[in-house]
């Protein structure tokens, strides 16, 4: 019982926690730091205001929380007031340490944009000042996306650790600004690999090893050991986890992960879990009803399976009718106030604020104990609204010609979109992608299908940039080759990613060194080859066996056009996904000829970066700049493209100081060269 003394008294608190991860995440937060949330929060949750608290001590034991703090109230208090603040002091503290859960399900189809609407909840949480990391579970049988198909699933997205992940992933990065790692990635193939793993090592002394209990306990032990990993710079642990579970109910891959999931809800306790429900909601062309049938059936088997929805989003293409929200509401078991239509949208950053004009945030708030944040900064959602209404307006166009293998399918470029259009927005200018498929550029079409080829070539000369992403394979190769010696020769911006510094390479051996086949080792065997395999990562395996990951940059000279555009640092930390490199013993050819390789890796043997002299933009970098891109910070070689496209480039560089900055749109006025003051003092 705390000792008082009129309008003061001292409290020793010890609190007694039922789980040892608890005191992890209290470790991580601060003696100090929970003492000052505990007293805040009282203030709003007890009739006994507070004035002032001096913190004395505390300490964290293997089980125990103990706080030692003199406070000063405004009101005289007895020992049974007293008695009220030493309980919810308990409650709260308890509280404050617990991790929040948001399980996102789908229902009727794939792909109706249950990671959008994920990282859409996340932004709003994270607008109001809270941490929050996140989850994709994929249900497949791979251990990762490494080997992945464009075609099939999309590009395969790299985190800092070397993580080959999930595409949806990339999303939550981008929007929640934050930096995930790859066990946020679960599949079937790394859930079976651990309990396997375990089983061999004898973990299980001697039990039979089934889905119930082992890999459902394993599932649930992977996501709350998971979701206390820092996902932020100040290494601080999350608040909230949000957990997407891919595919959709019902499919028979996913049915260990449901069943891990219902038993989780009752583990974390219901104050600390709420589920999320997106389900498709048709409308027919020939009477455009929204149909809520497919819906009632999700919700149905959702519930067969032991998990009820807290709140339904449904996916439409137009608004939907009270009456059907009612109609939903009714048959699924929720409050009409807890159906969310969700509308096709013009661009996909209205989403959180869609989602903040419906009150999500007020119902999270109450369903899960959310308490609000004080010290925060409140300018986030003033930020998006800017880049809504900058993706909105009529910006004069700036077109780029996006010259890949893939061009059928377009989430196999979904970064390199997304680093584009953050970066034309930025520059004030609306963007226009031309797919050309390089196949289509090579001399032996001309034969076989002349108009596809003389269409190919007319996108490309009309484009005011070109770029060429990464990819791996023979096919299109000759097509890239041609496209960048005519954004050579005709002096037209280009910016090369991965294998398209590559190809850059050999199309500079081969018609300005004039070694005639020169070529990539990973397509010829011929006398020059200009780009090698690298040894160390030669393991006669596929999967995992890249140089993956964040990896350090140095510019060896400050005549660079990029480093300059990355406010004159000296290094740079970007991501990689490659497996050949330059050949080094042609480096000093190359720059004789006027090729500068101006960034280097850490141990100088490895070429990152190269510009062109006499060029207005000529770059090509080894790197994927396009995986840490954010819509409200876009990556410098991609603002370099569009700057160069739109003829801005050289008014910029004019105004870059030696002042070491980051591009955020926030900061931005509407006029189309404010976006240098950004390189300035402040």
């Amino acid at each position: 019982m705390p000792t008082c003394d009129g309008k003061y008294f001292c409290f020793k608190l010890l609190i007694e926690l039922e789980f040892n991860k608890v005191k992890i995440v209290l470790k991580v937060f601060g003696i100090e730091q929970i003492a000052k949330s505990v007293v805040m929060i009282l203030r709003c949750t007890v009739p006994l205001a507070v004035s002032r608290i001096i913190f004395l001590s505390g300490k964290i034991e293997l089980s125990t929380i103990e706080l030692h703090c003199f406070v000063h109230t405004l009101h005289e208090h007895n020992e049974e007031t007293l008695a009220v603040y030493l309980n919810a002091m308990k409650y709260i503290l308890y509280r404050f340490a617990q991790m929040k859960y948001i399980l996102v399900t789908g229902g009727v189809i794939s792909g109706i944009g249950k990671g959008i609407i994920a990282s859409s909840i996340g932004t709003i949480l994270r607008s109001n000042g809270f941490r929050v990391t996140s989850i994709k579970i994929d249900p497949y049988i791979n251990i990762d996306a490494g080997t992945f198909s464009p075609y099939e699933h999309g590009e395969v997205f790299v985190l800092d650790d070397g993580g080959e992940v999930d595409l949806d992933l990339g999303n939550y990065e981008r929007f929640l600004d934050i930096t995930l790692h790859r066990d946020n990635n679960i599949t079937t193939g790394k859930i079976y690999q651990s309990v396997i793993d375990k089983e061999r090592r004898g973990d299980y002394l001697g039990k039979t090893v089934q889905v119930v209990p082992h890999i459902t306990d394993a599932i649930q032990e992977w996501v709350e050991r998971v979701a206390c990993i820092s996902v932020d710079d100040d290494k601080t642990t999350p608040d909230i986890c949000i957990v997407e579970l891919g595919g959709t109910i019902g499919d028979i891959e996913s049915m260990p992960f449901v069943e891990a999931f219902r038993q989780f809800q009752f583990r974390v306790k219901r104050d600390n879990f709420c589920l999320v429900h997106v389900s498709l909601v048709p409308q027919p062309s020939a009477t455009k009803e929204h149909k809520t049938k497919p819906t009632q059936h999700s919700v149905k088997e959702l519930r067969g399976h032991g998990l009820s929805p807290d709140l339904i989003f449904c996916r439409c293409a137009t608004q939907m009718p009270l009456a059907a929200k009612e109609k939903v509401a009714m048959f699924c078991q929720v409050e009409k106030e807890h159906v969310i239509c969700i509308p096709d949208v013009k661009t996909l950053y209205r989403v959180p604020i869609l989602l903040q004009e419906t009150g999500v945030f007020n119902f999270l708030s109450a369903r899960l104990g959310l308490t609000l944040k004080c010290n925060y900064d409140q300018s986030m959602m003033i930020k998006w609204r800017e880049l809504i209404e900058r993706s909105e307006r009529q910006l004069e166009e700036v077109v780029i010609a996006l010259v890949g293998k893939y061009t059928a399918l377009e989430d196999a470029y979904a970064s390199v979109l997304k680093a584009l259009n953050h970066a034309a927005l930025f520059c004030n200018r609306k963007l226009n992608i031309r797919f050309v498929h390089a196949s289509d550029l090579e001399a032996n079409k001309k034969k076989e299908d002349p108009v596809k080829y003389h269409e190919a070539w007319q996108q490309l000369c009309s484009a005011h940039g070109v770029i060429i992403p990464g990819g791996f394979g023979s096919r299109g190769v000759e097509g890239k080759i041609a496209a960048i010696e005519w954004a050579r020769t005709q002096s037209k911006p280009f910016l090369g990613i991965c294998l398209g510094l590559q190809c850059a390479v050999i199309e500079f051996a081969r018609h300005v060194l004039q070694y005639k086949g020169a070529n990539s080792s990973e397509f010829d065997k011929v006398e020059h080859q200009v780009v090698i395999e690298m040894p160390e990562h030669n393991t006669g395996t596929m999967g995992g066996t890249m140089r993956l990951g964040r990896r350090t940059t140095h510019f060896v000279t400050d005549d660079s056009i990029l480093k300059k555009l990355y406010g004159n640092v000296d290094t740079i930390d970007e991501r990689h996904r490659h497996r050949y490199e330059v050949n080094p013993k042609y480096v000093e050819e190359f720059e004789k000829a006027g090729m500068k390789f101006v960034g280097h890796s850490d141990d100088n043997q490895r070429m990152e970066i190269l510009e062109l002299d006499n060029h207005p933009y000529f770059v090509a970098v080894q790197y994927h700049p396009e995986y840490i891109s954010r819509p409200l910070k876009p990556t410098a070689p991609y603002l370099g493209l569009i700057w160069a496209a739109c003829g801005e480039l050289k008014n910029v560089l004019t105004h870059v100081t030696k002042e070491p900055t980051t591009p955020d749109i926030g900061n931005k006025s509407h006029d189309i060269f404010s976006h240098v003051t950004l390189f300035q003092r402040a």
